[in-house]
């Protein structure tokens, strides 16, 4: 529970993406409603950041081993740094390691997550992204993309991300970039772009992509945090120093959401996708999502 007083059921009339709240002014209700994201100016604290670090290194060096976490190494670089964040680019799913799922119940970010959720708020997927220097290669350029494409449940408009910056994040580093506005248009196909050899398992981008939508440039400082709406088209650029760039972030929906079928549906080679990944690396011949 957080003391934000929020009614679960949409409101009809001016706002659609937000409900209504004791939390957001009109001005932040109206932006939201207009761009599909909102930005709050040091939301999360230096001290939590700093931990959230300092855990993310001891899943680097294997010092802790969370359950069910899937760390996503730069593999022509494992060789040269070994187990070290100078390698490990992702840890995606880190609900069962108890130091990193504290940021999905920080009363500060919660107290914002429910004016788009309501209430009843579930943590449905979790990732600290540590963006490794690439100048040249562009391995880790996530192309713009619609995180929808990933969420086999609905509605879109009771889900958000909470996007913390764990340092200043701008072009040199590969902030954020957002096309305003795109979060009113619906699900676009998924699938890897044409980037030969540059392309990171499951980093899915449009297939069609509007290269003159206007974008905007994210630029944030250490404990900004974005909130933003699943269909808002979004990526990050390439981190063309020599430093890291980490954020934190997980998706919210609302406990009232419902899970659909994505056979027939642009998800649906996401889903064989994952089932093949997932066989693979549990030696199993046959498995079946639910």
């Amino acid at each position: 529970p957080t003391a934000a007083q929020v009614s679960a059921v949409p409101q009809p009339g001016r706002f659609r993406y937000t409900l209504d709240n004791d939390v957001l002014t009109t001005e932040q209700r109206q932006f939201y409603e207009d761009n599909g994201y909102l930005l709050i100016k040091k939301l999360v604290s230096d001290e939590d950041i700093e931990r959230f670090r300092k855990e993310f290194i001891r899943i680097c060096k294997k010092e802790v081993n969370p359950p069910g976490a899937m760390t996503m190494k730069d593999e022509s670089l494992r060789f040269q740094y070994g187990q070290s964040e100078k390698a490990i680019n992702k840890v995606q799913d880190f609900q069962e390691d108890e130091e990193l799922f504290r940021y999905c119940t920080l009363p500060e970010v919660l107290k914002y997550v429910e004016c788009f959720t309501g209430p009843n708020i579930m943590a449905m997927h979790t990732m600290l992204i540590n963006k490794l220097p690439d100048s040249d290669k562009q391995t880790f350029l996530h192309p713009m993309h619609q995180d929808l494409h990933y969420f086999p449940f609905r509605p879109a408009d009771l889900i958000v991300c909470a996007w913390t910056a764990m340092e200043r994040a701008d072009q040199n580093n590969g902030c954020l970039v957002v096309q305003p506005g795109t979060h009113k248009e619906p699900l676009k196909p998924h699938g890897y772009p044409e980037l030969e050899g540059k392309t990171n398992k499951l980093f899915h981008g449009l297939l069609d992509e509007d290269e003159k939508s206007p974008r905007v440039h994210l630029v944030m400082e250490k404990g900004d945090t974005v909130f933003f709406h699943p269909l808002l088209i979004h990526g990050s650029g390439i981190n063309k120093t020599s430093g890291f760039r980490k954020s934190i972030s997980c998706h919210f929906a609302s406990s009232e959401c419902h899970y659909i079928d994505v056979k027939n549906t642009t998800q649906e080679h996401l889903e064989k996708e994952l089932v093949d990944m997932l066989q693979k690396k549990y030696n199993m011949t046959s498995m079946e999502l639910r």
